[in-house]
């Protein structure tokens, strides 16, 4: 029951205690406390922590590997090998270690007592140019801009449903008043001609046509006032506390009514519509998603090649690699390999890189369509503006006419040469083309935040 009084203290609370509530800071409220604004906010918290796993793939390693076997008294042998694996950008692994070997069945290919080693193992074919590491951590980086362009698209979305709701909820504000003021003139009105009746100026049916026009009115300022009501509530689902928890509109809160009447401009309006589409978040998104689909298109072209690995090492008795190097020691302290697989028919990759291609190609329909599509509903709401702009003038001029018509038949009203027929009729046109501004001011505003929103420059 709180919420309900509080819409209908809203409601009742006087003027003179009412607090202008501008849309900037509503808004300002929706993208601090907002939980979809900080849902969007955790997208690229999550691609970062993506990013620093992917970088985790170049952090250097250090192994131990270190074994013994003694039986029946008998030594047969030690290894104790621990080594430094550093990888590089390039797709290079550096590799440098200790060794200290013995025992009386050492194996033949391992060197007894203390020795070192600092070499190298690099891809020359396959995995040259680019490998599952260096792929990942690339990817990674495009995930993180990725995400920031859909936070981007989020919060456009989320503001955008804001802004409709502020503008709704000022557009039932003033209609609200309106009935408000005229239910007053209706009642001061029937006052006046119930007591004119009774002093045999005015007939029973002018009372009844009087009590008639107020009880109208106080029909269409109920609906008013549930429609508001809605507003409020609808309005009070985008205000958040920093602790995230809801609450209502205050009681004392007013719309800003000069900003609605003010038919401003989008931001969109005059710009190149080809660089806004290009701009949009969700098209961003289509880019970012071909760049990362083409890391993965040269990832999987190397499967096309054959995999030839080097390994060699630089030697040294003891635990200096360094201590007397010379080209002597180049020539006779070393350790090399290559390893070499290339699968015959090599259909798997094959397949595996045709997929990938197509994924490409279908990416880029879905950007050339979303492009096209931002661009024309950019140009349909502008259009839709200018029309809006056009209705509005002839509307205003034709409810300044009606307002001068009522105020002269108030006169003969007064006057004893018009009848209250006359007058109510009055009265209805000038609430009719009040209605029908407000109604205006308000499509004008959910067009004008629709181009912006269309454009992806509301956030």
């Amino acid at each position: 029951m709180k919420w309900l009084l509080g819409c209908v203290g809203f409601l009742l609370f006087e003027q003179s205690t009412a607090q202008l509530f501008k849309p900037e800071t509503f808004i300002d409220l929706v993208k601090m406390n907002h939980p979809l604004a900080k849902q969007a906010g955790l997208l690229v918290e999550k691609a970062e922590a993506g990013l620093m796993a992917a970088k985790g793939g170049f952090d250097p390693a250090l192994k131990m590997d270190a074994s013994r076997k003694t039986f029946n008294g008998t030594n047969y042998f030690y290894y104790t090998n621990p080594e430094l694996v550093i990888p590089t950008p390039i797709g290079l692994d550096i590799k440098t270690g200790i060794e200290n070997n013995g025992g009386l069945k050492l194996s033949s290919e391992s060197s007894p007592d203390q020795s070192s080693y600092l070499g190298l193992e690099m891809p020359l074919v396959k995995g040259l140019l680019m490998d599952q590491r260096r792929a990942s951590l690339k990817q990674a980086r495009q995930y993180v801009g990725m995400s920031e362009q859909e936070k981007a698209a989020a919060l456009n979305d989320l503001l955008f449903d804001a802004y409709q709701a502020y503008w709704q909820w000022t557009g039932n504000y003033q209609l609200y008043q309106l009935y408000n003021r005229y239910v007053q003139v209706a009642m001061d009105r029937f006052k006046l001609v119930r007591t004119a009746f009774f002093n045999g100026d005015r007939s029973a049916v002018d009372t009844i046509e009087a009590l008639t026009q107020v009880q109208q009115f106080q029909v269409m300022q109920s609906n008013a006032q549930i429609k508001l009501v809605n507003a409020v509530l609808d309005l009070s689902n985008y205000i958040w506390n920093d602790t995230s928890s809801f609450y209502l509109l205050p009681a004392s809160f007013v719309p800003d009514t000069l900003q609605f009447s003010a038919n401003q401009q989008p931001l969109a309006a005059g710009q190149n519509m080809q660089e806004l589409a290009q701009n949009n978040p969700l098209v961003k998104t289509y880019q970012y998603k071909l760049g990362i689909l083409e890391t993965e298109r040269k990832l999987k072209f190397q499967s096309l090649l054959p995999a030839v690995n080097l390994k060699a090492n630089m030697l040294n008795k003891g635990y200096q690699v360094f201590k007397g190097f010379d080209a002597a020691l180049l020539q006779n302290n070393y350790k090399w390999g290559i390893d070499i697989k290339f699968p015959l028919f090599i259909r798997e990759a094959r397949g595996n890189y045709r997929n990938t291609q197509l994924k490409i190609r279908e990416t880029s329909y879905d950007l050339a369509l979303k492009k096209r599509s931002v661009e024309t509903k950019v140009r349909g709401y502008l259009n839709e503006i200018d029309q809006l702009r056009t209705q509005l003038q002839l509307v205003k001029a034709s409810l300044n006419n009606f307002q001068i018509l009522l105020r002269a038949e108030y006169q003969r009203f007064n006057n004893g040469e018009s009848s209250l027929f006359l007058v109510n009729s009055r009265e209805n046109k000038v609430i009719d083309y009040t209605e029908k501004t407000v109604e205006l001011h308000l499509k004008f505003l959910k067009n004008r935040y629709a181009a912006d929103w269309a454009a992806g420059i509301l956030q």
